[in-house]
């Protein structure tokens, strides 16, 4: 399993939708689900599977899929093929 795929089951599973909904609207404001529990959880999640440890303001920044993407790219996490 890549990188992309680890990040986005990530995301399908915890928020129960399907990978196609994955995109730059699905975001803390978008998304009913995203509440402050199911944030910490993604990010626990995140740094388990990545093994990393995000910094404070990347987890506060932490607000969408696509910046999200862009945070990881600040840890070596690579989602290219």
């Amino acid at each position: 399993m890549n990188n992309l795929e680890k990040y986005n089951e990530i995301f399908t599973r915890l928020f129960s939708v399907e990978e196609s909904e994955l995109n730059e609207d699905f975001t803390f404001a978008t998304v009913d689900k995203w509440d402050s529990l199911l944030h910490m959880t993604l990010i626990s999640e995140l740094e388990d599977t990545f093994d990393i440890m995000l910094d404070t303001e990347d987890i506060l920044h932490f607000g969408g899929y696509v910046n999200g993407k862009t945070i990881l790219k600040k840890y070596d996490i690579s989602f290219e093929d």
